[in-house]
């Protein structure tokens, strides 16, 4: 065999035994979200709470979420709501202010995306006369049930910093990629994120339904400006050994893109920034987990190399085509001899994808939901092209807007 045939078998080799620890450590983590142990109310209403809603040209829905916001189980003394008006050129302020909120109106072309607007907020926050226990933070398009804030009140008292809420959708029957959104986070919730909040290791940040406790968003700062700032915070934390907790029981509902075309932007623009986030958090992370033996810190840096376990699964997909199509040009001997067996891969993969309708029986989805996984196989492999072409262009900055336009309201969710 040539120097060359067999350092492509040793590297390849090393990638097949990646690909399939990492792939091993993902199932074997997801098995701990199977049991959920419904954690009860024990605190009154102590905790003032400041709730924040991102809204970017946002007047054909934001005026719902106000209304569910001030029917909330909580003493409506307790709590303020403030829209970011950012950057709008619609109504949306008009339509805040009818609606019995706060308008903070926000105007800035050279700073443009999420990330800054919560920041330009906080800054306008700390100013006022009246302080606050905690930061709720939602997006325009978002319903919440009524006793959300008596679970972030219920963490805060149990001494937890960063909270995250239960990610549900808010039109699921919409059309059937809104259902393979809702699909996907019945996976997220369960395998992922409850698996590792029974296992004590740091939850992930959504984007929406967040609670942070006051004195440590002035410590530290926001200072996350990516595309993905909720992975860009996590990230922040964990390095301070601080880790983001889950709340099963805190529902956020979130509407989710109807076509393709505004799934891929949208998917296009999570996929960039964690490939940007990961450029940057990665490796610190996974050196201090190795010199503290810290299991929370390791298992955050897995989380932000998840991009790059995409590209490794396609190119190892790409290497074993060209080895049956074109086996003279890949100089490899008994190949099927150095690579981890077909059954290993067949049973992670049983595994990994046996638990998606087992989330989804134990989340009660509806049958429609069922009904929809042959396309959410579809669903998935378009992830294979975003991830390839957000790697090309994760240097990109501008922040892609998802448009909302359905006014859905919190009884109709329950019809």
């Amino acid at each position: 065999m040539s120097i060359l045939g067999t350092l492509a078998d040793g590297a390849f080799i090393a990638l097949q035994g990646l690909l399939g620890a990492i792939s091993a450590y993902t199932v074997g983590v997801s098995l701990f979200g199977i049991r959920h142990k419904k954690e009860e109310i024990t605190h009154k209403p102590q905790k003032t709470f400041a709730i924040l809603v991102a809204a970017h040209n946002e007047e054909e829905v934001v005026e719902p979420l106000i209304e569910n916001l001030q029917m909330l189980d909580y003493p409506r003394e307790m709590y303020d709501i403030f829209v970011i008006c950012d950057n709008c050129t619609d109504n949306t302020a008009g339509v805040v202010r009818g609606a019995g909120a706060i308008a903070l109106e926000r105007f800035d072309d050279t700073k443009r995306g999420k990330g800054y607007a919560i920041e330009w907020a906080l800054d306008r926050l700390w100013e006022m006369e009246r302080q606050y226990d905690g930061i709720v933070m939602f997006d325009a398009d978002n319903l919440t049930a009524k006793d959300f804030l008596l679970h972030m009140n219920e963490k805060l008292m149990n001494g937890y910093q960063v909270i995250q809420g239960y990610l549900d959708t808010k039109n699921p029957h919409d059309s059937w990629i809104a259902c393979s959104y809702a699909m996907s986070y019945y996976y997220t919730n369960r395998m992922w994120q409850l698996a590792r909040y029974n296992l004590g290791l740091a939850n992930a940040l959504g984007g929406t339904g967040i609670c942070i406790e006051t004195p440590l968003l002035k410590e530290m700062g926001w200072g996350a400006h990516s595309l993905t700032e909720d992975v860009e915070f996590t990230a922040r934390c964990v390095e301070r050994g601080i880790y983001p907790v889950w709340a099963h029981e805190a529902i956020v509902y979130d509407e989710k893109p109807n076509t393709m075309k505004a799934s891929w932007k949208q998917r296009l623009r999570w996929m960039q920034g964690h490939f940007d986030c990961a450029s940057r958090f990665f490796w610190p992370l996974l050196g201090k987990s190795i010199k503290q033996r810290n299991w929370a810190m390791l298992d955050a840096s897995l989380y932000l190399f998840q991009p790059m376990r995409l590209l490794m699964m396609i190119l190892s997909a790409v290497i074993l085509y060209l080895q049956v199509v074109m086996p003279d040009w890949w100089a490899v001997t008994d190949i099927q001899a150095l690579i981890l067996p077909k059954q290993y891969w067949l049973a992670i993969s049983l595994l990994l994808y046996g638990q998606m309708p087992l989330a989804m029986y134990l989340e009660k989805a509806s049958l429609r939901s069922y009904l929809n996984l042959p396309l959410y196989f579809i669903f998935l492999l378009t992830w294979f092209p975003i991830t390839v072409v957000a790697f090309f262009t994760k240097n990109n900055k501008t922040w892609s807007h998802t448009a909302h336009s359905r006014a859905i309201r919190l009884d109709e969710l329950r019809n």
